[in-house]
């Protein structure tokens, strides 16, 4: 650990690192079905022991105080079984941040509220839709290290490709997709995709709020070359001329998808029908368009990108030029728009 540090910043930042390596240990062990959780619990751990280090070398203790009575008795601590009560990593976040809300500080409030979701209940195989998130909290966690205290402090020779991942085969994706329809799963379902909603698009578009890559298989000519098997680009830092290479490659390897009818899935007007069967009160198509500006889950028309949609809600059905909607962004609306206060506030 680092030399010069007072042992309390060591001892926290021993049970940051191991914490960490503990994280990517559970994420990556072959066969578990408890992995994202374990991660989640396991990450904010670690998260809470960098603020704590961080904390102690700038001689702040990240304690809470007792309201005092003006009697010039000095600063007393609320105690827990006879120790001082630390800051939990809310409060942490909260210290550190002050009333800045970067993207990283988005990600762990969004990890949190899912910690205690999971806290209470089972957690269906989440494991494909928060991946991003967890990969970008690791990816945070070993930046904010580096610049606190110093790149041989880093995780980096400890963790090399850090959350695994790999081709998932449609039956494994169909599970999936089950699991997130379960009865089971919709509160910790709900908080995803209402926290999702909530942010705005350059906080949810940023790296450093869900880690989104291209992998894209190397082919060393050389054995000199082939010192990597694996290369990240950010695509939030890339160059004009990567973002071209990269906009290519995607044409080259997007997986394809053989549309049937477009099966479960909905025209506007098939949504509004829908909607119209279950709501007390009738809707039109501009309240439609209003919701899906509300929550921006597609892109307006004539835009350079349309196929940049939220998936779960809204896809882009490239032969016909036009959005499809889909049943889960039915149901979302069926709830939202049950509320006349909710159709004031979207409607423009």
């Amino acid at each position: 650990m680092p030399k010069g540090l007072p042992q309390v910043v060591k001892d926290h930042l021993e049970k940051c690192r191991a914490s960490a390596i503990a994280a990517v240990d559970a994420y990556n062990r072959s066969g578990s079905r408890f992995r994202t959780p374990q991660y989640i619990i396991l990450i904010t751990i670690a998260w809470t022991g960098i603020f704590h280090a961080i904390y102690h070398r700038r001689k702040r203790r990240p304690w809470y105080r007792l309201k005092t009575s003006g009697t010039g008795k000095g600063v007393r601590y609320a105690k827990v079984d006879g120790d001082p009560k630390h800051w939990e990593l809310s409060e942490c976040i909260k210290q550190y941040f002050g009333d800045k809300t970067p993207p990283e500080r988005k990600n762990l409030e969004f990890l949190i509220g899912l910690r205690n979701k999971i806290e209470h209940r089972h957690l269906p195989e989440f494991d494909l839709t928060l991946y991003g998130e967890c990969q970008a909290a690791l990816l945070n966690l070993e930046g904010l290290l580096v610049q606190e205290f110093g790149q041989k402090y880093g995780l980096a020779e400890q963790l090399a490709v850090s959350l695994q991942f790999s081709e998932v085969i449609p039956e494994q994706k169909a599970k999936a997709l089950k699991a997130l329809a379960s009865r089971a799963a919709r509160s910790v379902k709900d908080y995803v995709e209402t926290f999702r909603a909530g942010l705005p698009t350059d906080i949810l578009n940023s790296m450093k709020y869900s880690f989104s890559v291209f992998l894209v298989p190397k082919v060393a000519n050389r054995a000199t070359a082939a010192d990597a098997a694996v290369q990240f680009v950010k695509v939030d830092e890339a160059s004009a001329e990567q973002l071209d290479r990269l906009g290519k490659l995607n044409v080259l390897i997007k997986e394809k998808h053989i549309p049937i009818a477009n099966l479960d899935r909905y025209k506007p007007g098939e949504v509004v029908e829908e909607l119209n069967k279950r709501l007390p009160a009738p809707i039109t198509l501009h309240v439609h368009t209003c919701a899906w500006k509300h929550y921006g889950v597609r892109p307006s028309a004539g835009a350079a990108n349309p196929e940049r949609t939220r998936a779960e809600y809204c896809v882009y059905d490239q032969a016909h030029e036009d959005y499809v909607y889909t049943k889960a962004w039915i149901e979302m609306l069926a709830t939202d728009l049950a509320k006349p206060a909710f159709i004031k506030q979207i409607l423009i």
